[in-house]
């Protein structure tokens, strides 16, 4: 299906990660991947591949399309591309979107400028590099005359395909590296954007599901009776369980010609279920197992030196345990989808994070061919990786095969906090040992229901890209390691949340770092600093390498803009925290008070070092929303689980931090020409434990669990 009509359609095979770009030409139109569509008018239409959730990905990744063209940002419009191969790797998560395509976007421009070129420069029978580019127009150099982009559409479309476009120097950029306007602002503004929940379509219907409130449990019956006497409700169906990874958890659906109709007609149902296994799954319980596992030997993981010598050896040895509970995403926007199921095709309006996914999983469902499912991705109001597993969906596309009709499925907030896919419960315990005011001897061991275990039932243990998450690529320059993983299986479907393991190995590793300084006498920075070590890159099998004078870089920037040493009034304390995740490199401190027992963030202090930036508004927006999303997690997040059941159902008991409680929040962005890391998630990790040391820093008391409000100093 094409998205565009006329004018000159540009397109590149952006691939996978890392992947060679290829270019293909039929009749100066292109394959659909990442376009480029520029109309007789001069109106510009590029192609966002990726999913809008707030983060400013449409924006970003189109102005450097826009920047490699020489376009006015004034002319160009943004169309949302639907989950489909031809894009390449559609998943909006990972903070990997500007990291992955940033080379493919510039490509595209670059290739549109030069076909815009070649176009002039054959109009005035000139050689090419007498041409030059300035917002929309093509100018002769020799004499300054131009022609309008637009004006060059129809001969444009006749060049030849440039192999390796020519692209811009970092001082030639008009876009990269600025503070760009979203290019839906205004639409924002006026409440014009399309959510899931904005879809309406002719002869459509609604739907909520009561779900078993234990994971995995089943309908024993229902009666359906009173559901059925509601004015509005149409049908009650019995949803199956999918058993597959993203699949449905199934319950009983109720149908109706409204949104209010469906929830009042789920209140109204009766069901009796088979609770399953995990009834007897108590988070409380659990915490105690894995806590006990971590305080034995665990499965290896990692090991340099002799860290038993160096214990034995050893001034001092320290040690502690960390815990840190269940959390869910909670967006403000919940789960949500629309789907026509037709004869052998289906159509689905839905706030995905990953559009290919979803496309299959409806492919295999509904066994049909792939290119007939059509996935149009909504804006989402917030993710945070909720909205990569797309189960939702599929209830959806099963409730419109059986009523055959378009449904659209509403999960309330109550459904998305107690149905969700889980970010871990975690125990943590390490020990180390100091001889000479220097630490040489490290041990760590983990343990936490793994990410895999969605995909492969039964898994105990964690994997290797989640210890790679904060704790076997830990920074510090330490000759004696040891690494381990306790058993940890899952009673619930775990998921990745925004950080994912960087969440609670950046915070203990951050926390022991401060304790460890403590028990040296030491000032925390200094200290730190010295525990990183000598300036070295740690090797990759990619192009992204852990470079120990960046992490450095960024905590001594971070330390001198909160004035790190400044005398402080009574009760406040600084606390600091570096983090290096999702190939960018963070440091943060806090400044806190303590005042009556209550304690109160007044002002943030971030550094990122992030390669090239793409949108400094972005960016700082993002590490502005970190430090939100990690005080909210600090404050309150908390999940707990009794009988299987989560205890939580909505924002009064799954707290978000309040506009009154939000601090002074300053970013400073280092200047970079290497290539783009990511940002979405790398602020989040450093929160945490930067206020936990400042509440030590404030009043000599530790705390090595969370969330706050369980003891009395955040309300």
């Amino acid at each position: 299906m094409s998205l565009f009509s006329g004018g000159l359609l540009l397109a590149c095979d952006a691939g996978g990660e890392g992947s060679a770009i290829n270019t293909k030409s039929s009749n100066g139109n292109f394959t659909p991947n990442l376009f480029v569509e520029l109309k007789p008018n001069g109106d510009l239409i590029l192609i966002a591949s990726r999913s809008e959730m707030g983060q400013g990905v449409r924006t970003s990744l189109t102005s450097v399309i826009a920047d490699e063209m020489d376009a006015d940002w004034l002319r160009v419009q943004v169309r949302q591309a639907p989950g489909d191969d031809a894009y390449g790797n559609q998943n909006t998560d990972g903070s990997r979107s500007i990291r992955t395509i940033y080379e493919p976007m510039r490509k595209m421009g670059a290739m549109a400028r030069a076909m815009l070129i070649g176009a002039a420069a054959k109009r005035w029978n000139i050689a090419e590099d007498l041409c030059k580019t300035a917002l929309h127009y093509v100018v002769r150099s020799d004499s300054g005359e131009k022609i309008f982009y637009g004006d060059l559409v129809s001969e444009a479309g006749l060049m030849a395909i440039p192999d390796e476009p020519k692209l811009k120097s970092p001082d030639e950029f008009i876009y990269i590296g600025k503070e760009l306007k979203s290019v839906d602002a205004g639409d924002f503004v006026k409440g014009i954007p399309k959510y899931g929940m904005d879809i309406k379509l002719d002869n459509m219907l609604y739907a909520c599901i009561q779900r078993c409130p234990v994971t995995f449990g089943s309908i024993r019956s229902f009666d359906d009776r009173d559901s059925l006497k509601i004015s509005g409700v149409k049908a009650v169906h019995r949803v199956d369980r999918i058993e597959k990874p993203f699949g449905a958890l199934g319950g009983v659906a109720v149908v109706a010609s409204n949104t209010w109709s469906a929830i009042q007609g789920k209140k109204a149902l009766k069901v009796e279920w088979d609770y399953g296994e995990n009834e007897t799954y108590s988070s409380s319980e659990f915490m105690e197992v894995i806590t006990a596992n971590v305080h034995e030997k665990g499965k290896s993981i990692r090991e340099e030196g002799n860290v038993s010598k160096a214990f034995d050896e050893a001034d001092t040895v320290v040690e502690a345990t960390y815990n840190l509970p269940h959390l869910v995403h909670a967006p403000m926007e919940t789960p949500n989808a629309t789907a026509h199921v037709k004869e052998g095709s289906c159509e689905v309006w839905a706030p995905v994070q990953a559009p290919q996914t979803t496309r299959k999983e409806i492919s295999d469902f509904l066994d049909i061919d792939l290119d007939k499912v059509t996935v149009h991705v909504t804006f989402l109001g917030g993710g945070f990786g909720r909205k990569s597993k797309p189960d939702y969906v599929l209830e959806a596309v099963a409730l419109s095969q059986i009523s055959k009709q378009p449904v659209q499925v509403i999960w309330t907030r109550e459904d998305d906090i107690q149905h969700s896919y889980y970010h871990a419960i975690s125990a943590q315990y390490l020990k180390a040992s100091i001889k000479y005011n220097s630490v040489t001897g490290w041990l760590h061991r983990t343990a936490y229901p793994s990410i895999t275990s969605t995909f492969i039932p039964g898994v105990t243990h964690g994997a290797g890209f989640e210890f790679q998450q904060g704790m076997t690529n830990m920074p510090y320059e330490i000759s004696n390691t040891t690494f381990e993983n306790g058993r940890a299986p899952a009673h619930l479907r775990i998921g990745w949340l925004r950080s994912v393991y960087n969440i609670i190995h950046g915070f203990s590793v951050n926390v022991f770092a401060d304790e460890l300084a403590h028990a040296s006498g030491k000032d925390p920075l200094e200290f730190r600093l010295n525990m990183i070590g000598s300036n070295r890159i740690y090797p990759s099998e990619n192009a992204y390498k852990l470079d120990t004078a960046k992490l450095k870089n960024v905590l001594r920037k971070a330390a001198e803009n909160a004035g790190w040493g400044r005398k402080l009034p009574e009760g406040h304390g600084l606390g600091l925290a570096v983090h290096y995740s999702f190939y960018s490199y963070v440091a943060t401190v806090v400044e806190v008070s303590v005042i009556d027992g209550q304690l109160k963030v007044h002002e943030v202090f971030t550094v990122v070092d992030c390669g090239t930036v793409v949108n400094r508004d972005t960016v700082k927006a993002q590490l502005e929303g970190a430090a939100i999303f990690g005080m909210s997690l600090t404050y309150y997040g908390d999940i707990t689980l009794e009988k299987g059941i989560v205890q939580q159902s909505n924002y009064h008991d799954y707290q978000m931090l309040r506009i009154h409680q939000t601090p002074k929040v300053n970013i400073e962005i280092i200047e970079s020409s290497e290539i783009p890391t990511g940002i979405g998630e790398p602020g989040v990790p450093v929160i945490a434990p930067a206020i936990i040391n400042a509440i030590f820093n404030a009043t000599g008391k530790r705390y090595r669990s969370l969330p706050l409000k369980d003891f009395g100093i955040v309300t």
